[in-house]
């Protein structure tokens, strides 16, 4: 860690110079006059909300849905997801988080499961899974879900290996079978939204 000492040259040997030199800034500590360690860094850049509006990727499927994220005080972030689907009313659908932050091409831009650590597909918290594989969502008789996950595998900016913004939110019109291999079966790319900090 730098330390700066002002105008006094060598009599900042002695302790009476070094008082009698002090300029009020606190040498050695976390004020501006000392340089921040890469885990302070890291922390900064990745605390922080973030968010993505899920919409249709076909003009005949209505989907309305948000999927909120947000950093906690000891780094896990907590992700909440709403969402309606009229037409998918009492059934299941798969959500991922997809490698890239475009949604065109109903949603075939995205890309596939983001997975940084290449694991093979699976179910979240078992033996091999992708950072992006969310899991299945069950919709009532209005077509609305809602999904909670708190997890220390993503981060609101910060480790690429971490980092969810600018990837996207992919509401499959299927259920993932946690099993078939790259994408559990899931089915057609309904619903998009790229992740964007909030």
């Amino acid at each position: 860690m730098k330390q700066r000492i002002f105008g006094c040259g060598f009599l900042a040997l002695s302790l009476a110079a070094l008082v009698s030199c002090n300029d009020g800034t606190n040498v050695g500590t976390s004020g501006s006059d000392t340089t921040a360690t890469n885990s302070d860094t890291a922390s900064i850049a990745s605390a922080g909300n973030a968010v993505a509006n899920l919409a249709a990727t076909y003009p005949d499927t209505t989907v309305n849905g948000t999927v909120r994220f947000e950093t906690e005080s000891d780094g896990e972030v907590k992700m909440k997801l709403e969402i309606t689907i009229p037409t998918k009313a009492n059934q299941t659908v798969a959500v991922h988080i997809h490698e890239h932050g475009n949604c065109g091409d109903t949603a075939h831009h995205a890309g596939g499961h983001w997975n940084p650590t290449n694991a093979q597909h699976g179910k979240w918290g078992s033996s091999a899974f992708h950072a992006g594989d969310i899991g299945n969502v069950t919709l009532d008789a209005s077509g609305k879900g809602t999904l909670e996950l708190e997890t220390r595998l993503w981060s609101v900016g910060g480790d690429a290996q971490k980092n969810i913004l600018d990837k996207t939110i992919i509401v499959h019109g299927g259920t993932d079978d946690y099993t078939t291999q790259p994408t559990g079966n899931s089915g057609t790319r309904i619903a998009c939204g790229v992740i964007t900090k909030s």
